[in-house]
Order: C-alpha cells, then sequence, then structure tokens
C-alpha cells in the first residue's frame, strides 16, 4: 500500500491550530493596495478559520497535519 501523499501548495497555505482547526490566510491582500482602506488592509492581515463545510475537503489535502 503506498503512502498518502500532502498536497505540497495546500500545505504552504494552511496551518493547523492546536485544537484541530484550519487557519488560512485571507486574500486581496497581494496588490492593487492603494484604493483598499488602511483599515481594509489591516483586517486582511489577520487569519481566518476554515468553515465546517470545506473541512473534508481540506483534509484529504493535508492528511499528515491531523
Amino acid at each position: 500500500m503506498p503512502k498518502i501523499k500532502t498536497n505540497r501548495s495546500a500545505a504552504k497555505r494552511f496551518k493547523v491550530t492546536g485544537s484541530g482547526k484550519v487557519r488560512r490566510g485571507k486574500g486581496w491582500h497581494s496588490h492593487l493596495l492603494s484604493k483598499k482602506t488602511p483599515k481594509r488592509k489591516r483586517q486582511l492581515r489577520h487569519f481566518a478559520i476554515i468553515e465546517k463545510v470545506d473541512m473534508k475537503r481540506v483534509r484529504r489535502l493535508i492528511p499528515n497535519s491531523f
């Protein structure tokens, strides 16, 4: 039986917290920043938690992180 491989692009985008939740970075923070307000850019720095409905897909991509 072959080993289960981790999707390397997903491993770089998602991190698992100590309690088992998965956090992700927010989008829309890479370019065209001059038109965005300072408040909006500041809020985009923070991480978001993956929703419950997406957990099954993310667990399949990064199986060795749990």
